[in-house]
């Protein structure tokens, strides 16, 4: 299991911005962030939650292109859909609209972006959806 993972960013300002709103319905928020003389390095902004900074970004405006997938827990299928439509609202591309993944297992509820960098962020939730009647 991960403790924490990070990746650089081209545009630090704009990315955090982006992660800020885009990991809001997943429950994760912005926690920490690092300045160039803290870190020995770029700035770096940490998100999490229940005080730990676990999905670290930072600042690398020569990063080469980034290939990686990212899957975030979502607690429930309607924070999928809250991820989803913030992330298209900041600009990142479709690449799979909310919806059941059943190849994967018959509860398996995602969505995916392709977010500022080039990233295929993914939120997901693996319980069935509440009876909200």
């Amino acid at each position: 299991m991960l403790d924490h993972i990070g990746f650089p960013v081209k545009d630090f300002e704009h990315s955090k911005h982006f992660y800020q709103r885009v990991l809001m319905p997943l429950g994760i928020v912005l926690m920490m962030e690092l300045t160039p003389e803290q870190s020995g390095g770029g700035a770096h902004a940490g998100f999490g939650k229940a005080g730990k900074p676990y999905f670290w970004i930072s600042d690398d405006r020569d990063a080469a292109k980034i290939s990686m997938h990212v899957a975030l827990n979502a607690p429930t299928r309607a924070s999928v859909r809250e991820f989803y439509k913030h992330a298209i609202g900041l600009g990142a591309k479709d690449n799979g609209a909310p919806g059941l993944r059943p190849h994967y297992h018959q509860d398996y509820y995602g969505a995916f972006v392709i977010d500022p960098n080039g990233i295929n962020l993914e939120a997901v939730c693996h319980q069935p959806e509440k009876d909200l009647g």
